[in-house]
């Protein structure tokens, strides 16, 4: 179930809000200009279907936020729990960074933890399949798909060199607990 916890960013410990109700959870990260949508595919998807079966099955949100936001291409990327780079891909992302477009996925399958950092509150968002993600270029950030990733997900790009990550130095990610799947976050 996807769910959005807020901390003071020096209280890893100590959440001021978990909910998992999705349209609270976009009231509450529309105020920092994150949105948060869930989308329902308008034919069966399965896993090992083509990068195009999936799209066509999301069609309609897909043209929709490409006409609204302008991005420019749109892909599917797939990670498996025995991915030989599964814990390479981990480290990538796990370190407070930022674009400078906005990162916004889509989940078709799997989860993965997005957790916002913006001014004195860390936002920590747990994406499930149906969820879509969009942060404003520019928000500190970090993203963890867990030890054993397991998720399908399309993104959308504006620029492909944008979405290389920027990172801060801070040591804040450390500080907040990492996505294990199952977990009681």
């Amino acid at each position: 179930m996807s769910r959005l916890r807020i901390f003071g960013d020096a209280d890893p410990a100590t959440p001021r809000l978990s909910t998992d109700d999705p349209a609270r959870m976009a009231t509450e990260l529309s105020r920092i200009g994150v949105a948060f949508e869930q989308w329902e595919a308008r034919q069966p998807v399965a896993p090992g279907d083509s990068p195009e079966a999936i799209m066509d099955a999301y069609r309609g949100d897909i043209d929709r936020l490409v006409a609204e936001r302008g991005f420019r291409s749109v892909d599917v990327v797939s990670i498996a729990p025995d991915h030989p780079e599964r814990a390479a891909m981990r480290a990538k992302f796990l370190d407070e960074h930022f674009h400078k477009e906005d990162e916004v996925r889509f989940f078709v399958a799997g989860s993965g933890l997005f957790t916002l950092h913006v001014d004195d509150a860390v936002y920590e968002v747990l994406c499930e399949a149906g969820d879509l993600i969009a942060v404003p270029d520019g928000t500190t950030h970090w993203f963890d798909m867990g030890p054993s990733p397991s998720f399908v997900a399309i993104r959308f790009f504006t620029e492909p060199d944008g979405w290389v990550g920027h990172f801060t130095g801070t040591d804040i990610a450390q500080r907040f607990p990492r996505y294990e799947k199952g977990q009681a976050l």
